[in-house]
């Protein structure tokens, strides 16, 4: 009389040193890792990189400003009671974020894009109170950061 467990005829027997928990044909293969998410194509591409450039010169233009060279015009009488260095922490601080959202935009990190139409129209805002300082510059850049918002805005994200 034998004891254990019974096996049909023509399986295999364990024998002494076999572990009963692997399945038959084998120990399974590891199960493949998620697919990375798929990078930004079309115009959310071209957002993100606008992002990216734009970013880097808000951030050149904020030390411009913090620095306090004789890059900007001196405003007289201005709404808005804040100085040069006050608007340079801003478009330093906007202009980082910016261009790391921008980066994240292009690896398809999906709320990279939420973040990047909210940081594009709070940079619009920031341009439109800085134009007494720059204006030409600050109405290139807020037509940038409207194309940032439509392109983010419009394109849906692959997968």
């Amino acid at each position: 009389m034998t004891s254990g467990p019974q096996s049909a005829p023509g399986e295999p027997r364990g024998e002494i040193g076999t572990a009963w928990s692997v399945p038959r044909g084998g120990p399974r293969p590891p199960a493949p890792p998620p697919p990375p998410a798929p990078p930004a194509d079309g115009g959310a591409a071209l957002a993100a990189v606008l992002m990216l450039c734009s970013g880097l010169l808000a951030v050149l233009q904020g030390v411009a400003a913090v620095a306090g060279d004789d890059v900007y015009a001196h405003t007289g009488g201005y709404a808005f009671r804040l100085g040069l260095a006050g608007w340079g922490w801003i478009h330093l601080t906007l202009g980082a974020l910016l261009a790391l959202t921008g980066a994240g935009v292009l690896r398809g990190v999906a709320r990279a894009r939420t973040a990047g139409v909210v940081l594009a129209a709070l940079g619009l805002v920031a341009q439109f109170l800085f134009l007494p300082y720059e204006p030409l510059w600050s109405v290139v850049v807020m037509g940038l950061d409207l194309f940032v918002i439509r392109a983010l805005v419009v394109t849906r994200p692959r997968g």
